[in-house]
């Protein structure tokens, strides 16, 4: 199952939110939300600087990831960012393939 990065900012309502539910009722409200994609919740942090909260996730489908996306915005609770995360025998399975491409200037 492919793997995702989230990456969330939470905007003044969301921060309003986690001061009254807290940070483990974000954390159950997030594994239901990827259970309910077909997926699973692989890691849950929240942290200071650039984002407020990092999720790792197991999904089926890059629809799975951008319906969980497309659900976070739309709430305006937050903004997020997807990244989509590669095991390192795709990248063994892309350098095997061959291409036609020419540099530029080649």
């Amino acid at each position: 199952m492919p793997k995702y990065m989230f990456e969330t900012s939470y905007t003044i309502d969301g921060v309003n939110g986690l001061l009254e539910s807290g940070g483990s009722a974000r954390k159950e409200a997030v594994e239901k939300l990827v259970s309910s994609l077909g997926g699973e919740l692989e890691s849950f942090y929240y942290a200071f600087g650039g984002a407020d909260l990092y999720i790792t996730a197991d999904l089926p489908d890059d629809a799975a990831a951008t319906a969980l996306s497309l659900r976070v915005a739309a709430s305006g609770a937050g903004t997020i960012s997807t990244t989509v995360l590669l095991d390192p025998s795709v990248i063994d399975d892309a350098a095997k393939r061959d291409t036609n491409y020419m540099p530029p200037g080649g």
